[in-house]
């Protein structure tokens, strides 16, 4: 009887041990889908913090980088889509344009018809053309345009020089001299309209500027020095190339006042001149250019090997530009 009452409690453990696993497998199969996806998010965190796991703030600090690149990946995905749904639309007819030459005055258009399409014409046949093209009631200048083959990049292609007009320029110009006050007086006799020591600095700091030219000693430039902001903007600080930086400031002054005049090549390889007044007449005129002409042809830098001058253009203010034959090379 003993025996048999054993193995039934041990028959009983078994079953009670089965139905138990039974009903953990029940349970495990009807889970409810919310747990699954709480365990999902589980999963993915843990993935997030493991891909990302640094410590301290730079954690933090990269997932908002994160972040903040895949929004900036949405953003540009949607303005694809927007520019392609564009792209798409009908485009309308395009807006019609006038010619430049269309929209300019009239006074201009019958300048205009004065010049012969695609002829070059000689410098005196060009200076006499200007003087009928030009369409302002004031006395306009005579601008010349050369386009040079140097690089302004290298210090020897980098053209810089001044001429003496043998008419002037027929501009009044303002002369300052900053020297000495022995030298200042010699300037002043010479015609400098400002010639100063101490007192023209306390103008500079002021700011003001009434002068066009200023000329200046070689021991008094590093006075100058502060204001280099002020003046080189304006083209205005003394230069030893321009001849503005002179022991001799009796004689600077004399030629500016004579019409002597600084030119450059800009960025674009131009030089750009005004050569006088049409009121000179065309003899004078012609004198002038000539004058710088010979002058620009001097300033041929020994490297350049092809073309020194490319082509030559002459215009009044405001006016028709005309082509110039080149025999300046």
């Amino acid at each position: 009887m003993a025996k048999k009452s054993a193995e039934n409690l041990e028959n009983a453990a078994l079953e009670a041990a089965a139905a138990a696993e039974s009903t953990e497998a029940a349970v495990k199969n009807d889970a409810p889908e919310a747990e699954k996806e709480d365990a999902k998010v589980a999963e993915s965190t843990a993935e997030t913090k493991q891909k990302f796991a640094k410590s301290g703030k730079k954690s933090k600090k990269h997932i908002e980088e994160v972040k903040a690149e895949a929004e900036r990946q949405e953003r540009k995905l949607e303005r694809a889509e927007e520019e392609a749904e564009a792209a798409k639309k009908p485009k309308g007819a395009a807006p019609k344009v006038r010619p430049l030459i269309e929209r300019r005055g009239k006074k201009y258009q019958e300048a205009y018809k004065l010049v012969e399409k695609g002829k070059i014409y000689s410098l005196k046949d060009a200076i006499a053309l200007a003087t009928k093209t030009s369409t302002v009631k004031f006395d306009a200048t005579l601008e010349a345009h050369i386009r040079l083959g140097v690089d302004p990049r290298q210090a020897d292609q980098n053209i810089r020089a001044t001429i003496v007009l043998p008419n002037g320029n027929g501009k009044t110009v303002r002369v300052a001299v900053f020297a000495p006050l022995d030298e200042a007086k010699k300037a002043k006799a010479a015609g400098a309209d400002i010639a100063e020591d101490e007192e023209f600095l306390k103008q500079l700091e002021k700011g003001t500027i009434n002068f066009d030219v200023l000329i200046s000693t070689p021991q008094y430039m590093p006075k100058l020095g502060k204001f280099a902001r002020l003046l080189g903007p304006k083209g205005l600080m003394p230069n030893p190339k321009a001849g503005t930086v002179t022991t001799d400031v009796e004689k600077a002054v004399k030629e500016a006042k004579a019409g002597k005049v600084e030119y450059r090549v800009d960025k674009q390889s131009i030089v750009h001149i005004g050569l006088g007044k049409l009121s000179f007449g065309e003899a004078k005129l012609l004198e002038n250019a000539e004058a710088f002409f010979s002058s620009l042809k001097s300033q041929k830098p020994a490297s350049i090997k092809g073309q020194f001058v490319k082509s030559i253009y002459l215009t009044t203010t405001m006016g028709p530009s005309i082509a110039v034959e080149n025999l300046y090379n």
